[in-house]
């Protein structure tokens, strides 16, 4: 079982992001306060209490301090039982990152932190808006290792338009020197709603190029396979298998209960989310209600999502769990898309099990969308 937490605060806006946040940390106290209230209105929701990971995700949860932390982290082990040799994760940023810091983490048992580092290239951090700089980036990794913190993850973002790949090859030269155990890198995506999707629509910035995108990743998986890296998802890049136990649960279908403003839950036939309003969230939170709409998963859904998330990993889709979903053979009754992809040699079965081969990955998602079973 695991549980997610959504801490819906950031310092500043970073020009490429469209999840939930605000900037404005007046209401902090009482959205903490009333994501202590969650855990205890949502105690039933997954079937057993017992917790094998949590994540403190974002918005940055790195900003919250000693007191907050400590309520949430009291209020959740009054409600559930967390595991001794749990992962729990705390998504940070580098310019909140201190000794003073690490020792409030590491005494609440955090043991595995997600930095959000996405470039060491000082003009690419200040044109996405970063709270941090280059030297930052660098030494917060440092101070955690210092600290004794030794599962670290760091995020990157590749494709951001450049007139070569030098930057990129700079950045994975810093990756390689850091020793790091986890490695995120996701392509920039323009958003409509965000500062680059606004500069996008007025020609302030170019779209980004699919070439350009396809030789970055190219170079990304290449030089962390090098490295010692296994790419055990698209996204994500791990040695000695420190693989994200929580998001692998995602991708796994495992069920998980997600906390705060925004956040998402699913328990195997159903999935909710909760409304992505700080002030309604606290309200409705207060007046003992679960500001969540509630979605219940048709037999297709459970295949499109398992599919969509499934590809994506190197345990791939098992046939035999398609197979049960559907009520009869999954392959039978989308022959006439498989085989085009299993000949264009962007698909295999192994073991009875769907993987994508290595050209695949380019086209996980569309393949993805190929094989989703209509209602």
């Amino acid at each position: 079982m695991h549980i997610y937490l959504h801490i819906p605060f950031c310092k500043q806006a970073c020009y490429y992001c469209d999840f939930h946040f605000s900037t404005s940390l007046s209401q902090k106290e009482a959205v903490v306060e009333a994501i202590c209230q969650e855990i205890r209105l949502q105690k039933s929701y997954l079937k057993k209490t017992h917790i094998s990971t949590i994540y403190f995700g974002g918005g940055t949860p790195s900003i919250l301090d000693e007191t907050s932390l400590g309520v949430i982290f009291s209020t959740l082990h009054q409600t559930f039982t967390i595991l001794p040799d749990a992962e729990i994760t705390l998504e940070a940023n580098p310019d909140d990152i201190s000794v003073a810091k690490l020792a409030i983490f590491k005494k609440f048992g955090i043991n595995r932190l997600s930095i959000g580092i996405q470039s060491f290239h000082e003009p690419h951090l200040k044109q996405m808006n970063r709270a941090h700089n280059a030297k930052e980036a660098e030494t917060c990794v440092k101070l955690a290792q210092d600290a004794g913190i030794d599962n670290i993850t760091i995020d990157l973002i590749y494709a951001i338009p450049a007139p070569d790949h030098q930057i990129l090859y700079s950045d994975l030269a810093k990756v390689e020197a850091l020793n790091l155990q986890h490695v995120s890198a996701y392509c920039l995506t323009i958003e409509p709603q965000t500062v680059f999707g606004k500069w996008t629509k007025q020609g302030k910035m170019p779209n980004i190029d699919d070439d350009f995108s396809a030789q970055q990743f190219s170079i990304l998986v290449e030089n962390l396979q090098r490295m010692g890296y296994e790419q055990y998802e698209i996204s994500n890049f791990a040695r000695n298998q420190h693989y994200s136990k929580h998001n692998t649960s995602y991708w796994k279908q495992e069920e998980y209960l997600g906390i705060g403003p925004s956040a998402h839950s699913f328990n195997g036939v159903s999935r909710q989310y909760n409304i992505a309003n700080n002030t309604k969230y606290v309200q409705q939170i207060s007046a003992g209600i679960i500001p969540a709409t509630l979605e219940i998963l048709t037999k297709e859904d459970q295949i499109n999502e398992y599919l969509l998330t499934g590809l994506r990993t190197i345990w791939g889709c098992k046939i035999e769990y398609l197979d049960s979903i559907l009520g009869s053979s999954f392959l039978d009754l989308q022959k006439s898309y498989l085989q085009p992809i299993l000949r264009a040699g962007h698909l295999e079965i192994i073991e009875h099990t769907l993987k994508l081969t290595e050209a695949g990955k380019l086209f996980a998602d569309r393949i993805a969308s190929d094989l989703f079973v209509e209602e």
